[in-house]
C-alpha cells in the first residue's frame, strides 16, 4: 500500500489565509448590517413624539395606527432615514473613487472643493428657478450640482497638470472650496425671496425635509451609478496596482479616468443636491472600511464602503437630531466631530509609515 501523499505546506497555508480573509470579510459585513438595523430602529423610535416599537411595527408592516403617528413615521422619519443611508453611502463611495483616481487616501469630495462647487451652482439654480417658476425639481438640482462638481473637478485636474505634489494639490482644492463657499454665502445673504427660506439651512448640510419623491430620485440616480461602479471594479483593481499594469491588462486609461471622475461627481452631486455639503464622510469612511477589511479589493470594498457610509451618516443624523433636541445641529457639524479625528490619525499614521 503506497504512502499517503500530503498537501504541500504552502497550499495549507494558502487555504488557511484564504479562510481567515473570508472570515474577516464576513465579520465586517455582519457588524455593518447589525449596526444598520440597530441604528434604523433607534432613528425610527427616537424623536420629539415617542412612539412604541409595537406601534411602529404595526404602522410599517400593517399600515395601521393613529393618523398623527402614521404621518410621523411614513412622511417624516422613514424618508429621512432612507435618504441618510443612501446619501451617506453615495458620499463614501465618491470618496473611494476619488482616492483611487488621485492615488491618495486624503482625497475626498469635501476636501478637494468638489462639494463646495456643487453647492454653489445648486444655490444659484434654486434662487433662479424658485424666483421664476416657484418650483424646482430634484433632477434639476442634481444636474446643477453635477455641473458645479465638474467645474471644481476640472479646476483640480488643471492644477494637477502643473502641480504634482499631492499636498499642494489638496491646498488648491481647499482654496477652490473656500471661493465657492464665499460665493454661496454671498448669494444666500442677499436672497430675500420667501420661497428659499430653507436655503441657508440646506447650505450648512441637513437631512431634514426629505420626502418619498426625493427617495425615488436618489434610488434611481445613485442605483445606476453604483451599478456602473461595480462594472468598473476589475479596472479599478488593476489601476490600484499602477497605470502601467492596468494598461497591460487592457484598460483604456484615459476613458477609465474620465469614468472615475464622472461617477464620483454624480454621487457627490446627488448628495449635495438633496442634503447640502457634508464634510469628512468621503475620507473617513473608506479609510475605516479598508482598514477593517484589510484589503482594497473593489468587489469587497465598494459594497462595504456604501454600507459603512450609510451607517455613519444615519448615526450622525440621529445625534444631530437628539443631542440638543428640539434644536437640531447641522449634519456637517456632527460628521466633522467624528470624521476629522480619523483624518488626523490617517495623516499621522501615513507620516510614520513613510
Amino acid at each position: 500500500m503506497g504512502k499517503r501523499q500530503e498537501a504541500p505546506k504552502g497550499a495549507n497555508d494558502f487555504h488557511y489565509e484564504n479562510f481567515l480573509r473570508r472570515s474577516r470579510y464576513t465579520t465586517v459585513f455582519l457588524v455593518l448590517v447589525a449596526a444598520f438595523c440597530v441604528i434604523t430602529v433607534l432613528n425610527i423610535n427616537t424623536g420629539n413624539v415617542d412612539i412604541s416599537i409595537s406601534k411602529i411595527l404595526r404602522i410599517i408592516f400593517l399600515r395601521e395606527g393613529e393618523k398623527m403617528e402614521y404621518n410621523i413615521i411614513w412622511k417624516i422619519r422613514l424618508p429621512r432615514i432612507l435618504m441618510a443611508a443612501i446619501l451617506g453611502g453615495a458620499l463614501s463611495l465618491s470618496g473611494f473613487l476619488l482616492q483611487t483616481f488621485f492615488e491618495n487616501p486624503i482625497a475626498g469630495p469635501f476636501v478637494l472643493g468638489i462639494s463646495s462647487g456643487a453647492k454653489m451652482v445648486v444655490a444659484l439654480a434654486m434662487i433662479y428657478f424658485l424666483g421664476k417658476f416657484q418650483v424646482v425639481s430634484s433632477y434639476t438640482l442634481i444636474i446643477a450640482a453635477f455641473i458645479g462638481a465638474l467645474i471644481a473637478t476640472g479646476f483640480i485636474l488643471l492644477v494637477s497638470r502643473r502641480i504634482h505634489h499631492m499636498a499642494t494639490l489638496l491646498v488648491a482644492g481647499i482654496m477652490i472650496g473656500y471661493i465657492c463657499s464665499a460665493v454661496t454665502d454671498f448669494v444666500v445673504t442677499f436672497a430675500e425671496d420667501s420661497d428659499i427660506v430653507n436655503l441657508h439651512g440646506w447650505s450648512q448640510g441637513s437631512f431634514s425635509g426629505m420626502n418619498w419623491s426625493n427617495v425615488k430620485v436618489a434610488v434611481i440616480v445613485i442605483g445606476i451609478t453604483i451599478l456602473i461602479t461595480f462594472l468598473m471594479s476589475k479596472p479599478i483593481g488593476a489601476y490600484q496596482l499602477g497605470e502601467a499594469y492596468a494598461q497591460s491588462m487592457g484598460v483604456n486609461i484615459k476613458f477609465f479616468r474620465i469614468m472615475l471622475i464622472l461617477t464620483s461627481s454624480v454621487l457627490s452631486a446627488c448628495v449635495t443636491a438633496f442634503a447640502g455639503p457634508i464634510s469628512f464622510v468621503g475620507i473617513a469612511v473608506p479609510y475605516l472600511v479598508k482598514r477593517s477589511l484589510g484589503t482594497s479589493r473593489p468587489l469587497v470594498v465598494i459594497p462595504a464602503t456604501f454600507l459603512g457610509g450609510g451607517v455613519f451618516c444615519m448615526m450622525c443624523d440621529l445625534i444631530a437630531r437628539m443631542a440638543f433636541a428640539p434644536l437640531e445641529l447641522n449634519i456637517s457639524t456632527v460628521t466633522s466631530i467624528f470624521g476629522a479625528p480619523v483624518v488626523i490619525f490617517m495623516m499621522l499614521h501615513r507620516k510614520k509609515g513613510n
